[in-house]
Order: structure tokens, then sequence, then C-alpha cells
């Protein structure tokens, strides 16, 4: 089976700031700003040639489709700006070599953990 794309959905408590952090230090481009019921703002980012997030509140979640809530995916974005990114976002951990993967972990700022790897 192929894929020609991927959106990964994640919940937030401060969908705008996360927008922001992503679009300072990876460069991400806003592609969607969608309203949602009861107030609840949806924006969807482009962080690679066919890769997007999705960011919705938790609490829309939480009200809207609960089961889902609790799953956070464990991300690894691969980049050829490596040693850039490293430098350039905050709470950035040591670079690492994981099966001759050269990679590094850094936080957003509600504390979500990702991983970056060198393409």
């Amino acid at each position: 089976m192929m894929f020609s794309s991927m959106r990964v959905m994640l919940y937030v408590d401060d969908v705008v700031a996360i927008s922001d952090f992503w679009q300072q230090y990876a460069k991400a481009e806003v592609v969607e700003t969608n309203s949602l019921p009861d107030g609840f703002q949806n924006i969807v980012l482009q962080v690679g040639k066919q890769t997007q997030l999705s960011l919705f509140d938790k609490k829309f979640i939480e009200k809207y489709s609960p089961e889902v809530l609790g799953n956070t995916p464990s991300l690894m974005l691969f980049s050829e700006d490596f040693e850039t990114l490293h430098e350039a976002i905050p709470g950035a951990l040591d670079v690492m070599e994981n099966n001759g993967q050269q990679t590094f972990a850094f936080p957003d700022p509600e504390g979500n953990y990702f991983v970056i790897a060198k393409a």
C-alpha cells in the first residue's frame, strides 16, 4: 500500500502558541485555519513536502472525540537542516547516535517531545 501524504493530528492546550512554535523554529507554514464549534480553532501546518500537523485544542477533543484524547503520537522528523534546527530549537537535547542515525529530541512549549533525525 502506498500513501501520498500524511497529516498528524496533535491535541494541545494552546493551538496558537504551538503553531507559532513550529512556524518560528521549523519554518512550518500555515495551510489551513478552520473554525470549529464553540469558538475553537484548528490550525494545519505544512512541516514537510508531504507532511502536515493538524493542531486541535484538547478541550475541543475532550468534548467532541474523547476516545482519542490520550493517544499522543511519537514523531520522528527527518531534516537536511539538522544542525541548524538543533541550534535554533530551545530545549533541544544533545545529539545522539541511534543505530547509525544522528538524532536529537526537543520539547514544544507544552512539554511534548519530538525527535529530529539527520536526513
